[in-house]
C-alpha cells in the first residue's frame, strides 16, 4: 500500500497530536514494512521529533503552494497525492482536504470546542468546526481514539456510529523502558527534582485543571512537579504558588526532551492527571508504562486510559484529591507494588503490535 499522511502535526508537534501522529506512523512502519508511507508535511520543519525510516518519505509543497502552505493542506494536495500514487489518505488531526478521490480516515482526537466553545476564541471554535464536520462527513471511515470520542462524534456531527472505529493510542517506547538507577539519579539533578513527589504532566491550561493539585496540597509537606507549556492558567497556577509560600516544594519543567520526560516520570511517587475533560488523557498512559500509581478524573474517557488500579476522583473537590494523594503516599509497600503492577498489565492492550494490526485491518478494509 501507498498510504499518505497530513503530517503537519509530525513535523510541527512537540506533545499531544505530534506524538499520536508519530507514533502511528512509526509503529505501522515498523510491523508493516513492505507499505510505504508518504508524509506530506506543508513547510520546513522546526522540531527534530521525527526520524525518517527506510518506508518513509517526506513531501513539501511545490511551486507556489511552498509560499501558500496553509491553502495547500486544504485542497491543492489532493492533486499531488493523486500524482504520487497514493492508495489512501489519512488525516490524522480531525482535518480532510477537499477534493479527494481516494479512500481516506480522519482520526478525531476529541470535540471538546463543541463541548466547552468558552475555553476557545469564538473564530476558533467555527473553524475547528467547519474542519471536523467536513473530514467525518467526507472520510471512508472516522476514527475516534476512545469511545467518549466516539460518542460525541455521534451526538454533535449526527454522524452514524457504524462509520466510527476506536482506535487507541499508545505512547512512545521510551515509557516503556525502565531506566537505570544511575541515569534517573542524573534526571533528577538536572531538573532539581525533589525526592518524593506528585507529577503533573501538559499544558498549564484551565482544562487541565493543574491549580487544583497545589490548593489540594496547599496543608501539606508534598512537592509537586508540573511539567509543561505554560499558558494562562499556569501564570495562575505559579502566582498562587508565591501567594501562598510554596515555592520551595513545587517545580515548573517546560520543553524537556523526551528522554527525560521518562525520567520525570519513573522518579515520581504519584501521577496526578485531575483535567475536567479529554479526547483520552494519553499521559495517564505513560505513567502506567512508568509504574507510577495515579489518580485522575471520575467520568469521561479518563477510565478507559486509566483501567480498575487508578483512583478516580472529582476533579472540582480539593478535598477528594488530597486523600487519594494521601492515601497512595501512606499506602503499604505492597499494595503499591499490586497496584503498580494491575496499572502494568492494563495498559498492555496500547502495545506497538496490538494498534498495528487494528490499523493494518482497516485500511486493509477500506481497499478491499
Amino acid at each position: 500500500m501507498q498510504i499518505g499522511y497530513d503530517a503537519k502535526r509530525i513535523f510541527h508537534n512537540a506533545s499531544g497530536l505530534g506524538n499520536y501522529s508519530r507514533d502511528l506512523v512509526r509503529i505501522l512502519a515498523r510491523y508493516y514494512p513492505k507499505n510505504t508511507y508518504h508524509l506530506y508535511n506543508p513547510k520546513k520543519q522546526k522540531l527534530n521529533r521525527w526520524k525518517a525510516l527506510p518506508n518513509t518519505i517526506e513531501h513539501q509543497p511545490k511551486g507556489i503552494w511552498r509560499a501558500l502552505h496553509s491553502l495547500w493542506r486544504q485542497g491543492p494536495i489532493a492533486r499531488q497525492l493523486k500524482k504520487d500514487g497514493i492508495d489512501l489518505f489519512h488525516g490524522l488531526s480531525g482535518e480532510l482536504p477537499k477534493g479527494l478521490d481516494i479512500p481516506s480516515v480522519a482520526t478525531v482526537h476529541d470535540l471538546i470546542f463543541y463541548r466547552y466553545p468558552e475555553l476557545y476564541k469564538s473564530i476558533d471554535v467555527e473553524i475547528h468546526k467547519r474542519k471536523v464536520n467536513h473530514a467525518v462527513k467526507t472520510a471512508s471511515k472516522i476514527v475516534a481514539i476512545s469511545e467518549q470520542t466516539k460518542a460525541d462524534i455521534v451526538q454533535f456531527t449526527g454522524i452514524s456510529a457504524e462509520k466510527i472505529d476506536v482506535i487507541y493510542q499508545g505512547c512512545h517506547p521510551v515509557f516503556k523502558t525502565t531506566i537505570s538507577e544511575k541515569a534517573l539519579n542524573a534526571i533528577a539533578k538536572k531538573h532539581q527534582l525533589p525526592k518524593k513527589y506528585v507529577l503533573c504532566v501538559g499544558t498549564l491550561e484551565a482544562r487541565k485543571n493543574a491549580l487544583s493539585i497545589a490548593k489540594a496540597l496547599k496543608e501539606t509537606n508534598h512537592h509537586m512537579v508540573f511539567v509543561g507549556k505554560v499558558k494562562a492558567h499556569g501564570e495562575k497556577l505559579k502566582n498562587y504558588v508565591k501567594e501562598k509560600n510554596m515555592q520551595d516544594r513545587v517545580v515548573f519543567i517546560q520543553n524537556v526532551e523526551i528522554e527525560d520526560l521518562a525520567g520525570i516520570y519513573q522518579n515520581a511517587t504519584v501521577f496526578c492527571y485531575p483535567s475536567f475533560f479529554e479526547g483520552f488523557g494519553i499521559p495517564i498512559i505513560e505513567a502506567l508504562y512508568s509504574g507510577i500509581p495515579v489518580i485522575t478524573t471520575k467520568g469521561g474517557c479518563f477510565s478507559e486510559a486509566g483501567g480498575p488500579s487508578s483512583t478516580y476522583i472529582d476533579p472540582h473537590s480539593e478535598t477528594e484529591l488530597q486523600t487519594a494523594i494521601e492515601n497512595l503516599y501512606s499506602e503499604s509497600d505492597e499494595s503499591r507494588k499490586k497496584r503498580i503492577e494491575e496499572g502494568f498489565n492494563y495498559v498492555q492492550k496500547f502495545n506497538d503490535k496490538v494498534l498495528a494490526k487494528q490499523w493494518d485491518a482497516l485500511y486493509k478494509s477500506l481497499l478491499a
